[in-house]
């Protein structure tokens, strides 16, 4: 039941939404940052659930490898850098040996496993590729989110569906056209500048002008409203972990808690193989 769950409501999802998706994941998060800055020259370490790959080039002085089961978002990883080190992987089926990795990272990724079994599982996996007194960094989104516009708070479900609307790009030149025509059609006749004797032909021709401008922007709006209407929501599959149930997860998966905290409406954990 999880894994039909999780086929239909994160696997299917992210590889229909990649490209989409991608465009929004660009930016590191300042503390994955200084995770990745914090790690010895030429270590070498995972990236689970690398997404498009914004991780991987955050500090040129390790080795990092990234793994994502979504076939899209390895492809936008692809076109966004040929020479990533990237592959195709279930984060429950990492082709790796065991304790050969100085670090991992996974970044609000363990959150789409739906049930506490397999979250907790996710995080052993990931802790069994990493040698011996390495580190993980683990993020996942937070229930305690009442300061961004999602809104979740606690109390609420932790198991949600997260809508994705996908949406066909308008153009800008396009948005631009109707903000102007909207612009001209609040602007008032002034016919102060025009000679008496002119000011008739000058209406009737504002009037006919105005005429044009107003059919084209109904056209416009109606366009842009048939454009709503394509609009297709997906769904995606979230556990919020409310506040201490990421160390919980990390020590029951056998890690000893360095640190922990929260960024982003996510929390995270540091935690490091005995």
């Amino acid at each position: 039941m999880a894994e039909v769950k999780e086929e239909e409501y994160v696997h299917k999802v992210y590889n229909e939404i990649a490209h989409h998706f991608s465009e929004t994941r660009y930016k590191p998060w300042p503390v994955v940052k200084e995770f990745l800055t914090s790690r010895e020259t030429g270590s070498i370490g995972i990236d689970v659930g690398c997404g498009n790959g914004k991780y991987l080039n955050v500090n040129p002085n390790i080795y990092l490898l990234g793994s994502d089961r979504s076939q899209g978002l390895i492809e936008c990883a692809h076109q966004i850098n040929g020479k990533y080190n990237i592959l195709i992987a279930d984060g429950l089926q990492l082709p790796h040996r065991d304790s050969s990795f100085d670090f991992a990272i996974s970044i609000a990724v363990v959150h789409h496993w739906s049930t506490r079994e397999r979250r907790i599982a996710a995080i052993k996996h990931i802790l069994s590729k990493v040698r011996p007194g390495g580190e993980i960094l683990i993020y996942c989104w937070a229930l305690e989110q009442e300061a961004s516009k999602r809104g979740y708070h606690e109390g609420m479900d932790q198991d949600v569906l997260v809508p994705w609307v996908l949406q066909e790009k308008k153009k800008p030149k396009a948005k631009k056209k109707i903000k102007d025509l909207v612009k001209e059609e609040v602007e008032q006749l002034d016919i102060g500048n025009i000679d008496p004797k002119d000011r008739a032909k000058y209406i009737a021709e504002w009037k006919e002008k105005q005429k044009g401008k107003r059919k084209q922007l109904e056209e416009l709006l109606s366009k842009d409203e048939e454009e709503k209407k394509n609009e297709v929501t997906k769904y995606r599959y979230y556990h919020l972990y409310k506040k201490g149930e990421l160390e919980e997860d990390c020590t029951m998966a056998g890690s000893v808690v360095v640190t922990t905290g929260y960024e982003r409406d996510n929390w995270y954990c540091i935690a490091r193989k005995p």
